[in-house]
Formats: structure tokens, sequence, C-alpha cells
């Protein structure tokens, strides 16, 4: 994608990407796993012989600095702050009882890494909701622990500056609405268990009902072929006494 710098009113550079993104100075964006940045200017620089233009990016935990190439702001996955209306979306999945599970860790490790990746707040959510019900269950690795306070940091972090509380106010939302997810969990699982577990009785007692039924069909064709066998022997006797 080549790179198009537009000069507004007071100097202000605009980059706008195929019509879909379009971030100006003083704008807070989101750069995928490190959170909340503010876009300090746009500027252009000369690397390796080739003039493109660059936002740079204050991140506002910390106070570094980055720059990201125009043409890179879709792979990069660097998006506007969700709204005041998503927001009430966000803890509806946080506490919805929908976590996912993986039985190896290299494949969870993997689809969490990937999520984390895309700069999607919905995605970050699944890892925190992921990683937080296993680690009551299990110790996670180093890594995943990593991913985990990364997560959390930035869900709370990007919500808080959205509806302009503090961060302890928001964390304390998240737990909550984690806490009512598991229960949530929970108690499907246990239902999901129930039924299985009743399919497996109803599976026994059909198959206990089909043997009855087959012994009973079984007894019943013996009786009668006794009975005939008797009701023949008299005849039998008579025709052999004649015979002889």
């Amino acid at each position: 994608m080549s790179c198009t710098l537009v000069f507004l009113r007071a100097k202000h550079l605009v980059f706008q990407a195929g019509g879909r993104l379009i971030f100006k100075v003083g704008d807070k964006v989101i750069y995928p796993n490190h959170g909340l940045t503010i876009v300090e200017t746009i500027e252009e620089r000369t690397i390796l012989g080739t003039t493109c233009g660059f936002y740079k990016l204050r991140m506002i935990s910390n106070g570094t600095t980055v720059l990201v190439p125009l043409g890179n702001v879709e792979s990069v996955g660097l998006r506007r702050a969700i709204d005041d209306g998503e927001v009430d979306r966000l803890f509806l999945l946080l506490s919805n009882g929908k976590v996912d599970k993986h039985q190896n860790w290299k494949g969870r490790f993997k689809d969490n890494s990937d999520k984390m990746r895309t700069g999607s707040i919905y995605d970050v959510v699944d890892v925190l909701k992921n990683l937080t019900l296993l680690s009551k269950s299990k110790s996670l690795s180093f890594r995943e622990k990593r991913m985990l306070d990364r997560a959390k940091f930035l869900v709370i972090s990007e919500i808080s500056e959205v509806v302009s509380q503090s961060s302890e106010e928001i964390e304390e939302r998240v737990s909550s609405s984690l806490e009512r997810c598991f229960v949530m969990n929970s108690r499907a699982l246990a239902r999901a268990k129930a039924r299985k577990s009743k399919a497996i009785k109803d599976k026994a007692s059909s198959k206990k009902s089909v043997a009855r039924k087959s012994a009973s069909r079984k007894s019943t064709v013996r009786k009668v072929v006794v009975a005939k066998t008797a009701a023949a022997s008299p005849v039998v006797s008579r025709r052999r006494a004649k015979a002889s």
C-alpha cells in the first residue's frame, strides 16, 4: 500500500487507508498487545532510500514511543478504542458463562497468542476468560501467566479510558463478571454431565428392555415347540405300532 500524506489545518497530517481508517494527531488508538496509545505526530522519514509516512505513537501506560508505517496500519491491527456502547457488550461477554477449553498446551498457547495479536478487544476478553479459569485449576506456565496479566491489563486499561473510571473500579467489575462467568460455566457443565448420565442410563435401560423382550419371545417359541412336540407324540407312537 502506498503512503499518502495530506496536510490539513494547523499542519496536522491525516492518513486514510482505503477509506477505512483515519487517524490524526491526538487520537487515542489501540496498538495490539500493547494497549492504549496517543498519536503524537505523523511524520515522514527516509529509511534505506525510501521515504514514507509514520504514526508516532506514545504508550499511555509507560510513555514509550513506537513508529508505525502508514501503510502497515491494517496488518499491525491499529484501531480506535471502543465506544461507550461497546462497554456493556464487553461485560456481557465477560460474564456469559462460555469458556473455550483446549486439551493440549501447544494448541491452547497458539490459539491464545493468535488472538492477542489481532488487536480485537473481544479476542483479548476470550484469552482473559480462558486463562483465568485455567489458573483456578492448575498453575500456569510463565508464558501463559504473562499472557494472562497482559490480557487483563489491556481489557481494564481500555475500558477505564472509555468510561473515565479508575483502573481499580474497572478491575473490580471485571473480576465480578469473571466470577459470574465461571459460576454459569460450572452450572452448564453440571447440567451437561447430568444429561449425559441420563442418556447413558436410558440407553442401558433400553438395552435391558430389548433383552427382556427377546428372552420372552424365545421362551414363548420354546413353549410352542414343546407343546407341538407333545401333541404329536401319540400320533407318532400309533404310526410306529401299525408299522410293526
